[in-house]
């Protein structure tokens, strides 16, 4: 095997909860995470050049040191003595600073392709504690699914598997720093905690009306806060309490046709004002 194409799923926040801040200045956090099919993919080949190369079809992305998928690939190289080179071609998909993960799925994916392309036969344990080097995330993108995160996030317990459901992810034009809203995160302000025994209750009992009444992420006291259509779009989804099919019957459109147009694989001006227009939300708002 001279090649190897993975997928690189992006992660959402079912909820998210910090508990304390630690003296290393660090929270101490408690979420439920969950991947989702918008994802990023790899193209991973032997090369006979000696070294790492990464390419990417985001001409403004790093793709040396700074990337961390350039240094997962470097670190895997050298910890395991792989003499010939390593080209990964990126298509990325998932929107940069958003909360998705998108950085550090890459990162798993190519920790867990260079794995297999090279046959290191290294589990996915030992993989995830390689992963923890690179970022909190990163771990989680490689075990994937549902679960419990706890600590700085590295802690992993494997819950049920989420109700199969469709998900509408809104990405407005502005990029959010996760260390900055962490930064400015003041516990005092949050009045209100999601209560995670009982949504991995309603998870386990497959009640995603449950679940989705009582999801909280208390980042939001900051997001929010500082930037106002995060709360407006968030209101727009709640007022209108709709899933994507009954917007689709609204409009007179398929489902499938709605969540191409929502995800950015679709680029139709016109349909992106109807859209917006029922949900009184700008059309900027409804993919990038």
């Amino acid at each position: 095997m001279d090649d190897i194409k993975l997928r690189a799923r992006a992660k959402i926040n079912i909820t998210l909860d910090a508990i304390r801040k630690m003296e290393n200045g660090y929270h101490e956090l408690e979420m439920i995470m969950q991947t989702v099919n918008l994802c990023d993919n790899l193209h991973i080949k032997k090369t006979n050049t000696g070294k790492v190369e990464l390419k990417s079809n985001l001409v403004w992305l790093p793709c040396d040191s700074r990337n961390l998928v350039y240094r997962a690939a470097e670190y895997m190289r050298e910890t395991y003595n792989i003499k010939e080179g390593i080209e990964i071609e990126l298509v990325k998909n998932i929107p940069v600073a958003a909360g998705l993960a998108g950085g550090s799925s890459d990162c798993a994916a190519t920790l867990v392709g260079i794995n297999n392309l090279f046959r290191l036969n290294i589990s996915q344990e030992e993989l995830m504690k390689i992963g923890k080097g690179f970022g909190a995330d990163v771990p989680y993108c490689i075990l994937r699914g549902t679960a419990l995160a706890e600590g700085i996030g590295e802690k992993l317990t494997v819950l049920p598997n989420f109700p199969n459901c469709y998900v509408l992810l809104a990405k407005p034009p502005i990029s959010v720093s996760t260390a900055s809203v962490f930064g400015a995160l003041d516990l005092k302000k949050v009045n209100k905690h999601p209560d995670t025994k009982a949504i991995i209750d309603y998870i386990e009992k497959g009640d995603l009306q449950a679940v989705s009444d009582n999801m909280v992420n208390v980042l939001e006291t900051v997001t929010c806060e500082k930037y106002p259509v995060i709360e407006q779009i968030k209101k727009a989804m709640i007022d209108r309490d709709m899933s994507i099919a009954d917007l689709a019957a609204e409009l007179n459109l398929s489902s499938a046709y709605i969540t191409r147009i929502i995800n950015g694989t679709f680029i139709i001006p016109e349909t992106k004002k109807r859209i917006s227009k029922y949900l009184d939300i700008s059309s900027e708002l409804i993919s990038s």
